[in-house]
């Protein structure tokens, strides 16, 4: 045989192993995804406008752009599509206009696009971000809020500095009980407020005043005279994290409290004959999760009703449709619930296909705008792809217009999601579950098992698109994930049953007793079950791995170790502490404890992976370290892997969601029997 032969023979039988793997979704094809996100739907129905997300390879960034979707013929045009970050993009009452917030100016400001015209006017030069733009009735104004820094706190007085001295950086003096977020490291001095400014440009005026955030959904008067915001106003507000009430505020400075009732009233939103204020509110009690519920304000007496008040699921966005009618969204059963209810409190279900707003993980997600067009603009997405712009009617009827990501997945094998549903061997607890197979699944074959256990604790994992999941289905994984108890979508009971007990024997069990449930099946090998999670699962995982050994490895993202230090140097402990323990640290040494999966690294066998993001403040790095460190003092297989720069968000960026996946494959494959 020829030597050019034998080198056309392996170049033919090289071909099929090629092509199969260009059809499965690869790491590389992360930075191709795209998603829409922040629908907007203009006054008349005919139009949305819709953030368009994608992708920067070169610069490992999310390109933030603006398209223009019709209604009507799906046809899809860039309003701004650049380099550029383009973000809030909200219609003027007539249609004419779009407001948004965008970096082409070299900082993020307002502008206002004039459609036809095709021309954009630069409004604003502001000094910090802006949250909450939003037009006045009357078209004439735009209402926003914004940080108004404060001088840092002193205490001592610095002698003079020689001319031409190099001295360190002046002393950063702490005295809020409030001084760190994640994402943002050390908060900086100062408060939000609410400004107003002519939507033809001007100076921006400052409404409100004092040592108190006011943010949020702001809702104009009919009379675009004034404006309603939610907003703590306590003097020790910060030590009352779960209290919030609705107040007016006019052009005059008038400042008017709406509501007092104990816990949170916020969202607000006037019906168009201004008559009517829509809001949520929630209780102050002293638990982990509690559902919002909607309240109805008459205008003229400023009294509030409970609308659906039995109704066992929290609801978000209310959004009038007409002057008994509101457009809601509801998270149930691992859905988001795009619905109506009346101000009677008849509730009907639209579509369960509002999702896919996140990449990363399979959590529920997903965004809708409504008016009194007649339809709903929203993010349509499905198990198998991130979301798209859709609308709905209110009879129902749901219409796809865009389809951001069939040039990449249509021509992928992509994992298949199975729905699941079995009894924890704790108490015969009801748990929903899926999992995914991978592509070209065989039945008859055996694969590898990974459980996958999603944050919060009080979040929900549900059949949607998931870049992580898919990877390991790419790999030849059965992914496992389920909605443990203390789970949302399932209403209080449900919640609340993970009180005082994250983690435990008792979210354990419904983990493993899904474990069995798979494995029943008949397609699972029994000598390679892996786990993994982050955040909340993370923790879930580093305790898991304290009360079995059935795992072959185990990769712990972002966790909490030890709760005695965690609540008492991460950025959430003001709120943790008073609903997710019985009292102080300091008074409950023991339950602390318990709770720790560092109480039980002494029976840890299974070889671990922990990986954390150095700038995490929600949970930190030291807490990492200290599980790191307890496993290799016991010399069981561990590494650490430190992700630089990263926040608690640990895949925001593209790469970062790559290296976390990778590394845990990796990880998989060395210990696969």
């Amino acid at each position: 045989m020829s030597i050019n032969l034998k080198r056309t023979l392996v170049a033919c039988l090289c071909f099929p192993t090629v092509a199969l793997a260009n059809t499965l979704f690869s790491a590389n094809d992360i930075f191709s995804l795209e998603y829409a996100s922040d629908v907007q739907l203009s006054p008349s129905g005919q139009q949305v406008v819709y953030i368009r997300n994608s992708n920067d390879v070169m610069k490992d960034s999310t390109r933030r752009n603006l398209w223009l979707v019709d209604t009507k013929t799906g046809v899809q045009s860039p309003l701004f599509s650049d380099e550029n970050q383009y973000m809030s993009p909200r219609w003027s009452p007539d249609g004419s206009k779009v407001a948004f917030l965008s970096n082409a100016s070299g900082s993020t400001q307002i502008h206002v696009h004039y459609l036809t015209e095709n021309r954009t006017a630069l409004l604003s030069q502001l000094e910090s971000g802006v949250s909450g733009l939003t037009w006045s009735p009357d078209g004439k104004w735009l209402a926003f809020s914004q940080l108004v820094a404060e001088k840092p706190a002193v205490i001592a007085k610095m002698p003079a500095k020689p001319k031409g001295a190099k001295w360190s950086e002046p002393a950063i003096v702490i005295d809020k009980a409030y001084y760190q977020a994640d994402g943002q490291g050390l908060v900086k001095p100062g408060y939000r407020h609410v400004f107003v400014m002519p939507s033809e440009g001007g100076t921006p005026r400052q409404l409100t005043y004092g040592n108190y955030h006011h943010s949020g959904k702001l809702a104009w008067r009919s009379d675009s005279k004034a404006l309603v915001f939610s907003a703590n106003r306590f003097d020790d507000w910060e030590y009352k994290r779960l209290e919030s009430d609705l107040f007016e505020i006019d052009f005059s400075g008038k400042l008017t409290q709406l509501t007092d009732a104990p816990g949170s009233e916020h969202s607000p939103e006037f019906s168009k004959d201004g008559k009517q204020l829509a809001y949520l509110s929630a209780s102050n009690e002293l638990n982990p999760y509690r559902n919002h519920k909607l309240a109805i304000m008459a205008w003229s007496s400023k009294e509030s009703k409970l609308i659906a008040a039995d109704f066992d699921r929290s609801i978000a966005d209310p959004t009038w449709l007409s002057s008994n009618t509101l457009a809601i969204s509801y998270d149930d059963f691992g859905k988001r619930k795009l619905a109506t209810i009346t101000t009677k409190g008849k509730i009907t279900d639209l579509t369960d296909t509002l999702s896919g707003t996140t990449l990363g993980r399979p959590y529920i997600s997903g965004e809708f705008s409504a008016n009194y067009s007649g339809n709903i603009a929203f993010t349509h997405g499905t198990a198998l792809r991130p979301s798209d712009v859709a609308v709905a009617t209110t009879s129902g009827k749901v219409k796809q217009l865009t389809h951001l990501n069939d040039d990449l997945l249509d021509h992928k094998t992509l994992g298949q999601v199975h729905e699941i549903s079995y009894q924890s061997s704790f108490d015969g607890e009801t748990i929903q579950g899926w999992y995914i197979t991978p592509p070209n699944f065989d039945p008859n074959k055996k694969y590898p098992l990974l459980l996958e256990i999603h944050g919060g604790p009080h979040l929900a994992y549900g059949p949607h698109f998931s870049a992580e999941l898919q990877r390991y289905a790419a790999e030849g994984y059965v992914v496992f994930y389920d909605n443990h108890r203390g789970s949302s979508s399932y209403g209080e009971r449900f919640a609340m049953l993970l009180k005082y007990k994250y983690s435990s024997k008792e979210d354990f069990a419904d983990h493993n007793s899904g474990i069995d449930a798979v494995i029943a099946k008949g397609f699972i090998d029994e000598k390679n079950l892996f786990i993994a999670g982050g955040s909340a699962g993370g923790i879930a995982t580093a305790y898991a791995i304290g009360l079995t050994d059935r795992f072959n490895a185990a990769v712990v993202v972002k966790p909490v170790i030890n709760w005695l230090s965690k609540v008492l140097t991460a950025d959430s402990g003001l709120t943790q502490i008073p609903t997710q323990f019985p009292g102080m640290p300091w008074e409950h040494v023991d339950h602390y404890w318990q709770r720790s999966p560092l109480s039980l690294v002494g029976n840890v066998t299974t070889p671990t992976m922990l990986m954390t993001g150095e700038e995490d403040k929600r949970t930190p790095m030291a807490e990492t370290e200290q599980f790191y460190q307890a496993l290799k003092l016991r010399k069981i297989d561990a590494v650490l892997v430190k992700i630089p720069g990263a926040p608690h968000g640990i895949a925001g960026r593209p790469s970062r969601m790559i290296s976390k996946i990778e590394h845990s494959i990796a990880w998989f494959e060395k210990y696969k029997k």
